[in-house]
């Protein structure tokens, strides 16, 4: 996550981060990318059911009931130990997490025990009443996905209609106080309307946006080729935001900018900032170091619908372990599990560019995940850096 706003409009400084001894439990969420403890965000799948049929879904959702997910107390189970453990923040996620009837208690029960809780919601389903129960339970933030504006997101949603019920449920949250930010994730086929986006984000008065590079897993393994956009794309589509991000920042519109999934855009934005604010770019440097790139394995992980931990929600076909069987503070610091031990000192196992390049302490070997649904290995080089040799000092 390269928080765009944070360090190319220095909304941040290196200070900030150090002023809470970049302790997770202390950090405010805005500064928490920059933790050193690295306690991991935990993705819960607390269902695989969804109304939409996205076409990039990673849990190859459908509209179905679904057999051996988690019950209420196996969930209460789950909280109570990754409270205990550390986790600074618990992303309620799906299928559609609003599907589930005891969704409302079981983030009340996280926010109760001083956690972070997070919705990951297509939004659709957001009515006033459901806002304001969101808000009655604490919620620290919704993000509702939109991946691009109306005809486009209808196709990608499977559904007619979705755009306009996601809008619904993005002002409803707006209406409730409710924290509420937009996920966008980029392919060939909707990046064209990246600017509508971050038009609407203006019009609306949305406070925030994620703009996710595509992960080939779920059913997004049948876009590699189709959607996969090309380095020049992506580069470009990457100058938008930032240049976009500025905008708003000149109008007095501090929205919050963010990519995720791409630790490229770190070392990027730092080259860019070289040429145009030598001085910002020390700076940035410094907290792109803080970031630390990649966590997958250490600083994130998934809980699935059926209780198996993932090393991240991409990763859904491995498992370390499951929470019906062990907690999961005792499957994610059993290092002896082989790719977990491995993730968490990668840099040895890393081949080609990756492990050649200036940047790895910023990237940290970029998205593993992707590299093996491309390549078939898990140690390639990231397949979706878009920085020429040069720009990796090859």
């Amino acid at each position: 996550m390269i928080g765009i706003s944070k360090l190319y409009c220095g909304t941040v400084e290196a200070s900030d981060p150090l002023r809470y001894g970049r302790r997770s439990k202390e950090l405010p969420s805005h500064l928490l990318q920059f933790s050193e403890d690295k306690n991991p965000v935990v993705v819960w799948n607390v269902g695989r059911r969804c109304n939409l049929r996205c076409v990039h879904c990673y849990s190859r959702s459908r509209d179905q009931d679904y057999p051996n997910e988690l019950s209420h107390e196996d969930g209460l189970r789950l909280l109570a130990d990754l409270s205990d453990f550390g986790a600074p923040v618990v992303l309620f996620s799906g299928g559609e997490p609003l599907l589930r009837p005891d969704v409302f208690e079981l983030i009340r029960y996280a926010t109760g025990r001083k956690m972070r809780a997070v919705v990951s919601t297509n939004g659709t389903l957001i009515t006033p009443d459901i806002a304001a129960r969101l808000k009655d339970a604490g919620l620290s933030y919704v993000g509702i996905s939109l991946d691009g504006l109306e005809a486009t997101n209808d196709r990608f949603r499977g559904v007619k209609g979705a755009f306009r019920l996601a809008l619904e449920g993005v002002r409803n949250c707006l209406s409730a106080g409710v924290k509420v930010g937009l996920r966008f994730t980029m392919t060939r086929e909707n990046f064209n309307d990246v600017g509508g986006i971050l038009d609407l984000i203006g019009q609306e008065g949305i406070p925030r946006v994620c703009f996710y590079h595509l992960v080939y897993t779920g059913r997004a393994t049948k876009l590699i080729h189709d959607a996969r956009m090309s380095h020049e794309e992506t580069r470009s589509t990457v100058d938008l935001i930032l240049a976009r991000t500025k905008t708003f920042h000149e109008q007095g519109k501090p929205v919050e900018v963010l990519t995720v999934d791409n630790h490229t855009d770190g070392p990027y934005l730092y080259l860019r900032l070289l040429q145009e604010d030598p001085g910002r770019a020390a700076e940035v440097l410094s907290l792109l170091k803080m970031n630390g790139g990649n966590s997958t394995g250490s600083g994130i992980g998934c809980v699935s619908w059926d209780g198996s931990v993932h090393p991240d929600q991409f990763w859904r076909h491995y498992s370390f372990g499951n929470v019906k069987e062990r907690p999961f503070s005792a499957i994610w610091t059993d290092t002896s599990e082989p790719l977990l031990g491995k993730l968490r000192d990668r840099k040895k196992y890393l081949k080609g560019r990756c492990a050649a390049c200036q940047w790895l302490d910023l990237c940290n070997g970029n998205f593993r995940v992707r590299a093996e649904a491309v390549t078939g290995d898990v140690w390639a080089p990231e397949p979706d850096c878009y920085l020429t040799d040069r720009e990796i000092g090859l």
